[in-house]
């Protein structure tokens, strides 16, 4: 077993009431859960129904693209434009036909946040949750800073859960 899961497990508890209970694990403990694939990823996968995170050769293949009937492309880039990204994935998959690659040039760091923030936002994951879920279909590495920020947001998203 891996070192730090029983901590995280305490976190999510097993029993009733465990929403109420749950706690942000620290970075490393989040870390341990996120290159669970044996190997290398590949330049795209899909990670959840539809939504699908890659690297920048999968975005500019189009082949590729059409195999999987990507309809929409969300550049995790740095640039000039700003995108509310969870509000692009939503209203994007707002159509059933409609699939979406979120991608950066690696489809580890960036792309993976955003993906995460999303499921915590709009599918209300914690970031636990989140990150098995994502991990389960794709090495993933948020960098230290983008970690932060998705930890930042658990804390917030359930602080308000508790409020409610």
């Amino acid at each position: 077993m891996l070192q730090g899961m029983d901590s995280i497990r305490s976190c999510l508890g097993g029993s009733e009431g465990a929403e109420s209970r749950y706690e942000t694990p620290p970075a490393s403990e989040l870390q341990r859960l996120m290159w669970t694939k044996p190997g290398t990823s590949d330049h795209m996968d899909e990670v959840q129904p539809r939504i699908y995170i890659g690297d920048m050769y999968a975005a500019k293949d189009k082949r590729t693209l059409r195999t999987h009937h990507i309809t929409h492309v969300l550049n995790a880039a740095d640039g000039k434009f700003n995108v509310n990204t969870a509000k692009f994935i939503k209203t994007a998959l707002s159509s059933p036909t409609s699939n979406v690659l979120v991608h950066c040039a690696m489809g580890l760091s960036r792309s993976s946040s955003l993906v995460l923030a999303y499921l915590m936002i709009d599918k209300n994951l914690t970031l636990v949750d989140a990150i098995k879920a994502v991990a389960a279909n794709r090495n993933i590495c948020p960098n230290a800073g983008f970690l932060e920020q998705l930890r930042d947001l658990d804390k917030q998203l359930h602080y308000q859960a508790r409020r409610q």
